[in-house]
């Protein structure tokens, strides 16, 4: 959704769980499972008191569906703007922790005058006036450019050594610059029309036309800086914006003006590949505002990177909410 799309005052509706399409058929323990993982960072007393609940459930080994079905309420908020389900993941580059004639490429920590003077310098002029040389703010150096334009825009991701080894590293914050999409610049400049646009796409074509595609990158002048986050394990997701690790096709990106983070989510994404799935909100992003907008997790490397980048799906999605709070959301909606 772009800034232009028009939103109204957002409305709130209680469903029943019947009136969730596939509801009965999910499985629930996955989600019942990757919504304990954050639940106890939730402060709120409601939100809270259900988790001690679920932790109590969880030693029980109680059924996940009747815990959602008992405690909570799906709640429809909409604001105007249709429902869009776009995808993302964790990529991994190959990478090496000192540079050589093939790993040339920095992957940067943040320099600190970036983060008390912002905007910053843009991704040009860090590319070409040597301010980052000589400072020892490399975390690692990888081989392909495209790859590492690509982790910035998704925030965090593993570099896999040439020992075995992999060092994962996350967001550690940005030069001030508004992001500027390269896919929306293709089109614009009439090289592909808007159907043929993905990341795979852009990836091929910078690929093929080196210096008009490292003009192309640099078209965003955004920049992201990154921090290393090994301590957490390699078996576990990235870390979303809970700061706990995301699961693959349970987590989902959500607007948390409108969606609390750790709130347990029913999507229901129609397309080529419909999904029925209880998701947990667990990680935000900067393109994924509105009520009805969320990004869906698909895990690490370049198969999760193909499926999430050919993602862009119509649907809805129903947050369930603590039972009070559910009905208290939808009686700001009764007329007086």
């Amino acid at each position: 959704m772009t800034a232009s799309t028009a939103q109204s005052e957002p409305t709130y509706r209680v469903l029943e769980f019947s009136q969730l399409d596939g509801w009965v058929s999910d499985d629930h323990s996955s989600a019942f499972r990757t919504f304990l993982n954050t639940c106890a960072d939730m402060k709120d007393p409601d939100w809270s008191s259900l988790c001690a609940v679920a932790q109590t459930e969880a030693r029980l080994q109680t059924s996940a569906r009747s815990f959602f079905e008992l405690f909570f309420r799906p709640v429809l908020i909409e604001d105007g703007a249709p429902g869009l389900f776009t995808g993302y993941f964790e990529p991994e580059l190959e990478g090496s922790l000192t540079p050589s004639s093939r790993y040339r490429f920095p992957v940067y920590r943040m320099p600190p005058e970036a983060r008390t003077n912002q905007p910053w310098f843009s991704r040009s002029e860090i590319e070409a006036n040597g301010v980052m040389s000589g400072r020892g703010l490399e975390i690692a150096w990888v081989d392909d450019p495209v790859e590492l334009f690509f982790l910035q825009i998704q925030g965090s991701g593993r570099i896999k050594l040439s020992n075995g080894r992999s060092i994962r590293v996350g967001y550690a914050g940005a030069n001030g610059h508004e992001y500027r999409s390269i896919g929306a610049e293709l089109i614009r400049r009439g090289t592909f029309a808007s159907h043929q646009v993905s990341a795979e796409v852009i990836k091929n074509w910078v690929r093929r036309n080196p210096e008009e595609g490292l003009d192309l990158l640099r078209h965003n002048p955004s920049f992201v800086f990154f921090r290393e986050v090994s301590h957490v394990p390699a078996e576990k997701g990235p870390l979303g914006a809970m700061n706990r690790s995301v699961t693959d096709l349970r987590t989902i990106a959500v607007d948390p003006a409108f969606t609390p983070l750790g709130a347990p989510v029913w999507i229901e994404k129609d397309g080529e590949n419909p999904m029925r799935r209880l998701m947990i909100a667990q990680d935000t992003g900067s393109a994924i505002k509105g009520a009805q907008r969320a990004d869906i997790f698909f895990g690490t490397g370049d198969a999760a990177g193909r499926a999430a980048g050919r993602l862009k799906d119509p649907g809805r999605m129903v947050v369930l909410l603590p039972i009070q709070r559910a009905y208290a959301m939808a009686a700001t909606d009764i007329p007086e």
